[in-house]
């Protein structure tokens, strides 16, 4: 049995320990090890491994720190940082904590960006969040949507564990582009309630992104609308909508 913790770090990151009644743990997207080393001390756990998602420095800054005196497995794209021992690509699949998980290729907010997703388990670094998905800092807005449909295929069950705390702010911009939508206000009233009591938003469920997150959403006539909307000119597909939302959302 796993279980997933939140390590919080810098001002809004959440790197994901998880672990087994036997004090192993592995951890994912360290980009800071001091806060790592805290919680293993304070939850007596034994490092095994690392999971990568991507390159930037939020998500593999600590690796180096933590691998300096530990032979652990580090799993990841090549390019995402020195002490990757691991390599993996779309397709793989890897064992940890004695689970099995599918290494998914999510390009857009960087090319290199991978998931991995096993017992209704996602990490998926900066590709979804809870409400909105990562910038596209590498990608297009043709291969984020794709990387989206994929994470959208999965269980409605699947837990969506990101690697930030932006889900105030996502679903500010998602009331924007679907005002109407009872499912999105609902949602909004339970993370006012959480933060309230300082607590995380996530991990969210893919079933509550399906109904409530406009980057998901982009099949969606009143998605569509707004867009439009937006952009002042006819959209001829969910490509085309889902790049005038992103685009919205990064002038928001």
């Amino acid at each position: 049995m796993i279980s997933v913790d939140p390590i919080k770090a810098f001002s809004d990151n959440y790197i994901w320990c998880l672990s087994n009644p036997e004090g192993e743990a592995w951890v994912v997207d360290p980009g800071d090890a001091a806060p790592v080393e805290e919680h293993l001390r304070q939850r007596d756990l034994t490092l095994q491994g690392v999971l990568i998602t991507h390159h930037h420095f939020d998500h593999v800054g600590g690796v180096a720190s933590l691998t300096k005196q530990r032979d652990i497995r580090v799993v990841g794209p090549q390019t995402a940082t020195p002490e990757i021992n691991e390599p993996v690509a779309d397709g793989d699949r890897i064992t940890l904590l004695g689970s099995e998980f599918d290494v998914i290729a999510v390009p857009g907010h960087t090319l290199d960006h991978i998931a991995y997703y096993g017992n209704t388990l996602l990490f998926c670094g900066d590709t979804l969040f809870a409400g909105g998905c990562g910038r596209l800092f590498e990608g297009t807005p043709e291969q984020m949507h794709a990387s989206l449909a994929r994470i959208s295929s999965l269980p409605g069950a699947t837990r969506v564990y990101c690697a930030h705390e932006y889900t105030q702010a996502n679903l500010a911009f998602a009331a924007a582009v679907e005002p109407d939508n009872t499912a999105l206000q609902t949602r909004i009233q339970k993370v006012e309630q959480l933060r309230q009591q300082g607590l995380p938003t996530v991990p969210s469920q893919l079933a509550d992104e399906l109904a409530t997150n406009p980057f998901l959403r982009a099949d969606q006539p009143s998605v569509r609308d707004s867009a439009e909307e937006y952009a002042s000119i006819r959209l001829s597909d969910d490509i085309g909508v889902f790049a005038e939302v992103r685009r919205w959302k990064d002038n928001f």
